[in-house]
């Protein structure tokens, strides 16, 4: 029977943290595997120690086939079960093999010496993970703790978090958890912009009593920048949540907005579905600039690029639901690459609001093999007259929408 594979997790204070009977197991294991930090807390250790170093599938495949009279012990910052490599462990060799003994995470550490309460707060590893996107995952939370690497450090946050106006959040850093030159502080984030931390270290974000309400679904259209003297050109809200609601987006799906323009659409979508990778273009140069600004207004850090689709959607990865707004009068062959690159289950939302844009759409999604269904949305708002109200028109709109006839089939590789 293979061996069994126990996971110790350990802190900055070495050898002299370690709870229970784990400093027993580890300096009593025939193999010492961890990180080259961890293996120096035990500079006695007289076995076989091997360093992990980037990619693990060499390791995970050496694990897998020792013998079971060879003991092995895996040392893991923390716990090992909290974005550590205990859950790859277990994945790979089973439970059965995998024994865990965690110690106290970093987070944990970090919010005891702020002195705040946790079980509310929200984590968000940024460690070896990009920084994009943070603005709507933090979202309104009141508390929330983030996992730093050397590339987004305490600074950059800071950075960033000024970038989208996020100026509520006061930071809390820890650095060097436990261990002799440990630090903690609070900052505000201008000052924290100009500090160097040391490279162990956890943010903690504690928002001020201040700060904005979530936004809504359904945002009112003047909330948005938009081109002027010539308003108007944004796809109205009743109109949007329609839209939104037939592009039934999942949490992590990928969403393109083709001629985006103001990017509400892609904004309330972030908004409100997590995880959501939006991929907006838009043709006019102003139009984008204003969308810039609707993006740090609204919080919503997504790509968005100059162009004229269908050029330029080569640099986006495969949707899963695409919105076309606009298609600068080349809607059939923009329509071709969407099919050609649509993952399983896609959709694809047009907003038309002329009878030649509805018939190209319907024609050319139904010859590419969806099913297409069209809704004529008529609206009016009340608008007061004297001490009465009546009602305004809005244009007439048709929202067609298209799916593959069976949503369970993979998309094809021709």
């Amino acid at each position: 029977m293979p061996s069994e594979v126990i996971v110790v997790g350990i802190g900055d204070d070495g050898a002299v943290g370690l709870m229970g009977d784990a400093r027993t197991l580890v300096e009593q294991a025939d193999l010492l595997v961890g990180g080259e930090r961890q293996l120096n807390f035990f500079p006695n250790y007289i076995g076989e120690q091997r360093v992990i170093k980037g990619k693990l599938t060499a390791l995970l495949d050496d694990l897998q086939d020792l013998p079971d009279t060879q003991s092995v012990v895996v040392l893991a910052s923390g716990d090992p079960l909290f974005y550590g490599i205990g859950s790859l462990l277990i994945k790979r060799l089973g439970r059965e093999r995998v024994r865990i003994i965690p110690h106290l995470s970093s987070v944990q550490l970090a919010f005891a010496r702020c002195g705040e309460s946790w079980q509310d707060a929200s984590v968000i590893s940024l460690h070896g993970r990009p920084i994009a996107g943070l603005a709507q995952r933090i979202g309104n939370a009141q508390t929330v703790a983030l996992l730093t690497d050397a590339d987004n450090s305490p600074a950059r946050i800071a950075r960033y978090l000024l970038d989208f106006d996020m100026t509520e959040y006061a930071m809390f850093v820890a650095e060097n958890l436990g261990g002799p030159t440990e630090r903690t502080g609070r900052y505000s984030l201008q000052a924290a912009a100009g500090v160097e931390f040391a490279p162990l270290n956890v943010v903690i974000l504690l928002r001020n009593e201040d700060a904005p309400a979530a936004w809504p679904l359904g945002i009112e259209d003047s909330e948005f920048s938009q081109r002027k003297p010539d308003r108007g050109l944004i796809t109205k809200k009743e109109i949007r949540v329609l839209s939104l609601a037939e592009l039934a987006l999942r949490p992590g799906d990928v969403l393109w907005d083709i001629g985006a323009c103001t990017g509400s659409v892609s904004i309330e979508a972030v908004l409100h579905t997590p995880g959501l990778q939006a991929f907006a273009i838009e043709k006019n140069e102003g139009d984008l600039e204003n969308l810039r600004e609707n993006q740090v207004k609204f919080r919503t850090d997504f790509v968005a690029v100059h162009g004229k689709a269908p050029a330029g959607l080569e640099g986006f990865p495969d949707p899963d639901a695409v919105f076309v707004g606009g298609s600068g009068g080349e809607l059939a062959e923009l329509l071709q690459v969407c099919a050609k690159r649509m993952r399983p289950r896609g959709r694809i939302v047009i907003n038309a609001a002329t009878l030649e844009t509805l018939t190209t759409a319907s024609q050319t999604l139904k010859q590419l093999g969806f099913e297409v269904a069209i809704a004529l949305v008529q609206t009016a708002r009340s608008k007061p007259i004297l001490n009465l109200t009546r009602f305004e028109g809005m244009n007439p709109v048709y929202i067609v929408t298209a799916r593959h006839g069976n949503e369970g089939d993979e998309k094809s590789d021709e």
